[in-house]
């Protein structure tokens, strides 16, 4: 077993520290890490904000089936890489006691159609549409479908949902959250 050492430097900003790690392999060779500097608490430096966006994410989840909240939720946090997010609606999936085997399926849902009912299919295809807005917009047939197995009260909870995770990823990911350490409870 090797023996671990760690080195914190600040810099001005108490909240920006770069961290060292020394470690010595079996060899008795000395091996350096250095991770990227901390990043700022944005619920801490922007807690109106912050806190405008919980409210925002509460509101366009009410009148939702929970499972469906949990599949775009992981979906989209699937398309933007970010494994904060990911980490945390898996495992509130499971908790609400959604199966494995649907959870494995997300990401390949399109060659699982049978794991997902029509409804859930519409909304994740309208999830990756939203998220990648900027390759092709939304399109027509993927909207209408949407628009076929929800009313326009439960479609436009449903767009503001992706929005809002979508918004929730790119904080994660800006702020380098670590999957991991949900910080809700």
């Amino acid at each position: 077993m090797g023996m671990t050492t760690n080195t914190n430097t600040n810099t001005t900003n108490t909240t920006n520290t770069t961290n060292t790690t020394n470690t010595t392999n079996a060899r008795g060779t000395m091996n350096t890490t250095t991770t990227a500097p901390a990043r700022l608490d944005f619920a801490k430096s922007a807690p109106k904000v912050f806190r405008s966006l919980v409210g925002f994410d509460a509101a366009a989840r009410d009148g939702l089936d929970p499972a469906l909240v949990e599949l775009i939720q992981i979906r989209a946090s699937h398309l933007n890489h970010c494994a904060y997010c990911l980490h945390m609606h898996t495992n509130d999936a499971r908790k609400a006691g959604e199966s494995e085997d649907r959870l494995h399926m997300v990401p390949v849902w399109r060659e699982a159609r049978h794991f997902f009912t029509e409804r859930e299919r519409a909304a994740l295809a309208l999830t990756e549409a939203v998220t990648r807005v900027a390759d092709a917009g939304v399109p027509d047939d993927v909207y209408a479908e949407a628009a076929a197995h929800f009313d326009d009260q439960e479609l436009a909870h449903v767009l503001a949902l992706i929005l809002t995770i979508n918004t929730w990823n790119r904080v994660a990911l800006a702020t380098a959250k670590v999957a991991g350490t949900d910080e809700r409870r």
